[in-house]
């Protein structure tokens, strides 16, 4: 059983090597991985070899959507058992802190996250995870599905800070991977208007395709008019930025309606952006933000199996394992033509 990986070797290159097996502890599984989502975090740290106070050092291995097959259990694994498909949620927490307890996992200081920082992702041939953060797929959800249950979790997560339900009308800035599975996911809560924004005409013709009522190219004309008229001067009731531009999430409060949330994504290249806080006061809007996502892998898998949130529109490009860094820096050079890659290993 050979198990190879590929590393980032500074920024924009990338090397192979081989790597042991890992050994499986009690209430682990070896996963034999199929397919891995290129997420945006994995291309800033290709680019740039960090994001804020995470810092790549060393040769790296990125990649965290994931799906893949049951290779070998652990002695105490109980409902997983050699072959079945699996979605693996990224995070392995401490399980013990206030946070873990309070239901808030996400938020737990020490989680080891996959492809985060000193912990190596899953791009090569096996990885072991914690039977309790691998979500066994149905028959009729495809590895690829499997792969973007995570993106997903995140779009769900959002949806539900935001409090998106029957009726409401909802802005997205941003009409990449994440936006799109906001998009998805404002749609299975019952928004009956979503109006997506961004500069891209082909991730824009995505989002239609996948169900946004109205998209906006802010590069063509000004989405503040644009959603004034199209909300009659009222604006959305929900306001998400999956954008993390400095410029989008100062628009948010803008196209809010009175009574109406923000919800933050993305986090901006800078630390510090300028915001409205009075203007979200006279409306006694709410500002929320997310981290990740927590308890959701169950929903997401539910709703991609059941129909109700279709995924496999997002993806534009699949690459295979060989090509790695190929499919890296085609996504680094050409966003203008990718919404979602993947690599088939």
């Amino acid at each position: 059983m050979n198990n190879k990986a590929i590393f980032m070797h500074g920024t924009n290159d990338m090397v192979w090597k081989d790597i042991p097996v890992p050994k499986v502890s009690d209430d682990e599984v070896l996963i034999k991985v199929d397919t891995v989502g290129i997420c945006g975090s994995d291309v800033h740290y290709y680019q740039h070899g960090r994001i804020g106070d995470f810092v790549v050092e060393g040769d790296f291995i990125l990649g965290h959507e994931c799906a893949g097959e049951v290779v070998e259990v652990g002695s105490k694994v109980k409902n997983l058992v050699v072959g079945d498909r699996v979605a693996l949620e990224p995070g392995k927490t401490c399980g013990k802190c206030e946070l873990c307890k309070g239901g808030k996992y996400n938020l737990c200081p020490e989680v080891e996250f996959f492809a985060t920082p000193p912990y190596h992702g899953v791009l090569c041939n096996y990885v072991v995870h914690p039977e309790n953060m691998c979500f066994k797929l149905p028959e009729n959800v495809s590895n690829v599905e499997g792969a973007l249950v995570e993106p997903l979790a995140v779009g769900l997560h959002a949806t539900e800070q935001g409090g998106v339900k029957l009726g409401d009308t909802v802005v997205i800035y941003g009409s990449g991977c994440i936006g799109l599975v906001t998009l998805l996911s404002s749609k299975a809560r019952g928004a009956s208007k979503v109006i997506v924004v961004d500069i891209l005409e082909n991730r824009l013709k995505t989002a239609k395709k996948l169900g946004a009522d109205y998209v906006i190219n802010s590069a063509e004309e000004d989405p503040l008019k644009a959603i004034e008229a199209i909300t009659e001067g009222k604006g959305a009731h929900v306001v998400i930025d999956a954008a993390a531009a400095e410029a989008t999430v100062k628009q948010t409060v803008d196209v809010l309606k009175t009574g109406g949330t923000i919800v933050l994504i993305g986090m901006t290249a800078k630390d510090e952006v300028p915001f409205n806080f009075m203007k979200l006061m006279n409306k006694e809007g709410t500002f929320k933000t997310i981290f990740r996502y927590r308890n959701l892998y169950p929903v997401a898998i539910n709703a991609i199996a059941s129909g109700t949130i279709n995924v496999k529109g997002i993806v534009s490009h699949e690459f295979s394992f060989e090509n790695t860094k190929e499919a890296f820096d085609f996504v680094v050079n050409n966003a203008k033509d990718v919404v979602k890659a993947v690599i088939r290993m």
